[in-house]
């Protein structure tokens, strides 16, 4: 009381406040000179005048301690967000996904029906039967790259619109495919009745893509499942391999298979990306691509964004190197020293193109069996030397030794030379 009341007499005032944003409380004019003449020594140290200086020195070092906690405080929490956020995709306001970074094969998928390179009768009538609200079981099946995936993804975009992420069920291989997941999470969506706010009624879509990988309890499940719920939903059942398909599910469903592309599809589809992305690819290098697709649309586009990042010009040269396939005129060289050279001159050449190159004995071995179909000799001849080739394929596809199959690749060789020499002498 003795302290407020000299306080008063002084005319001071001292205001603190509590708030995160407050300032430290500043001394009146008063007090300011009660702090100077503290410091000469003027005052009494018993006088009220001079406790007040002290209440307003302590005060304003307990209000700067709070200040500095509060400082660390905010940094403990900064530092503590950042450690939270380590690992984590942080989002920078104003920055968006490179849209270079997209795959060709996602930015350049087929998104209507009409936008499906190849297998036009089979299209046609999937989208006739779309149209007719007739749409059965399917099963797609054929090589990879093919057109299977874009096709029914083309038709629920077509069924559902806006609505197709809460009509379809989408299943690859890298989900659990066990027979748990038809039971419970394909059962789930196929069990629930779809509501349509318009005329027009729809039936969910369950899409199964590589099939052929589920288990045989699984498909056996699952074809229970398909006559359960026929009613309110259809499922897509796609592959590569039909025959690993049990013929109970197959006979529920209408099948369509999708052949290799065209080579004429595959030129037409590249020369759409190529300028729609501005690239400079010549004819070589186009043929090229065309020929190590093999018909796969998914496989071509994949060679021709690789070689892209890695090569301005896409020329013949810059594909193989980049896919790591044998030039055709390596081909030609490696065939030449198969049927002329001597067994131990072979394998000291091909091995030293083959170290030179990285080249893969694999495919060595598939691009000469190309190249002896284009050769003229006797057809026993042919069918043995193929035949050889297949087996050495095979074993390769095992992992056996490189130079053990190079050897017997040459000896397959040496015995058809024998047999044109013998078949010429007759």
């Amino acid at each position: 009381m003795e302290l407020l009341k000299a306080h008063t007499q002084f005319g001071t005032c001292l205001k603190i406040s509590l708030a995160p944003s407050a300032k430290p409380p500043t001394r009146c004019a008063q007090c300011s000179c009660c702090f100077s003449n503290l410091s000469r020594g003027i005052l009494n140290l018993n006088s009220p005048a001079r406790q007040i200086a002290r209440v307003c020195e302590k005060m304003t070092e307990v209000v700067s301690l709070m200040d500095i906690d509060e400082d660390e405080n905010q940094n403990r929490n900064q530092n503590h967000s950042l450690k939270s956020n380590k690992g984590k995709n942080v989002v920078v306001a104003g920055t968006t996904p490179d849209a270079k970074a997209t795959p060709w094969v996602e930015k350049y998928r087929p998104q209507s029906l009409a936008d499906v390179a190849a297998h036009r009768d089979i299209v046609d009538t999937i989208d006739r039967l779309t149209s007719e609200n007739r749409l059965p079981h399917l099963l797609l099946y054929g090589p990879p790259g093919t057109g299977k995936t874009s096709t029914i993804l083309a038709v629920a975009r077509k069924l559902y619109g806006a609505q197709y992420h809460n009509m379809i069920l989408e299943l690859n291989a890298s989900d659990d495919r066990g027979i748990d997941v038809v039971r419970q999470q394909i059962q789930d969506f196929a069990s629930t009745q779809s509501f349509s706010f318009g005329t027009k009624s729809f039936v969910k879509l369950v899409l199964l893509d590589e099939s052929d990988a589920m288990t045989k309890d699984a498909q056996f499940a699952l074809r229970r499942v398909i006559e359960k719920y026929t009613k309110n939903t259809r499922f897509a059942l796609i592959c590569n391999h039909v025959n690993k398909i049990i013929p109970a599910l197959q006979s529920r469903c209408t099948r369509f298979r999708f052949a290799p592309l065209d080579p004429i599809h595959v030129t037409e589809r590249l020369k759409h990306v190529i300028e729609a992305e501005g690239l400079d690819v010549p004819e070589s290098g186009l043929q090229a691509l065309v020929r190590l697709s093999n018909g796969d649309m998914r496989k071509a586009l994949n060679i021709l964004q690789s070689t892209h990042m890695a090569s301005q010009q896409i020329t013949e040269e810059a594909v193989y190197l980049c896919t790591g396939n044998p030039l055709p005129r390596d081909v030609e060289q490696i065939s030449y020293w198969l049927l002329n050279e001597s067994f131990a001159e072979s394998f000291k050449r091909i091995s030293e193109i083959k170290m030179r190159k990285g080249l893969a004995l694999v495919d060595i071995v598939r691009e000469v069996t190309m190249f002896v179909f284009k050769i003229k000799m006797p057809s026993d001849v042919r069918i043995h030397l193929i035949n050889d080739m297949a087996d050495i394929e095979y074993r390769l596809s095992f992992g056996c030794n490189d130079k053990l199959q190079l050897g017997s690749l040459i000896a397959s060789f040496t015995r058809a030379r024998s047999a044109l020499v013998a078949a010429a002498g007759k």
